[in-house]
């Protein structure tokens, strides 16, 4: 196990990752492309790392991802995962596809094309976030704060939307779907 460590400009596509990582800060490492399984992430900050491509297999506790570079990022097999948060970070076409994200903090993150289908986002944040074609498929939005979160379209009747909060500009991407069209 690794206790309090600041992680800087590792390569870890270079070296074998640890077990168990607790408290650390890994800072510039690059993730990109590897298959990140067996490890435990535990009161972690990621800070402009590269995860481009990886598959995060990983448990995740109480981990803090800023501006991190993750597109086509996966995460459909996470092992367990208690909060984690994005900031600032770009996760343009990645993918959580299943996976169980209640409580989730995504805040001025690039979500284009972002797989969310049959994701819980139960009560999770998506504070000015770009959604543009994400993709939204028997999700759960229940709770869920996208008020401030753009260029959404979002299917009412293919989502759980219960108590979901959204903007007024907002709700022009929940209407999209039903082939209304709206004129200024």
């Amino acid at each position: 196990m690794i206790i309090g460590e600041k992680i800087k400009n590792i390569n870890f596509n270079q070296i074998t990752l640890g077990e168990e990582y607790d408290d650390c800060i890994f800072s510039n490492c690059d993730f990109s492309g590897m298959i990140i399984d067996n490890t435990i992430f535990e009161d972690c900050i990621f800070d402009s790392c590269n995860f481009s491509l990886a598959k995060i297999e990983a448990s995740l506790r109480d981990v803090y991802f800023k501006e991190c570079k993750m597109t086509g990022t996966n995460f459909t097999k996470l092992k367990s995962f208690s909060s984690f948060s994005f900031e600032k970070s770009n996760l343009e076409y990645a993918t959580f596809m299943r996976a169980k994200l209640r409580k989730t903090k995504f805040t001025d993150t690039s979500l284009i094309e972002v797989d969310f289908s049959q994701t819980d986002l139960t009560m999770s944040v998506l504070k000015n976030c770009d959604l543009s074609r994400a993709l939204f498929s028997n999700t759960n939005l229940e709770k869920a704060d996208l008020s401030t979160s753009y260029n959404f379209v979002i299917d009412p009747n293919n989502n759980k939307i219960k108590k979901a909060i959204f903007s007024k500009e907002g709700l022009i991407g929940l209407v999209l779907s039903f082939g209304i069209r709206i004129i200024d």
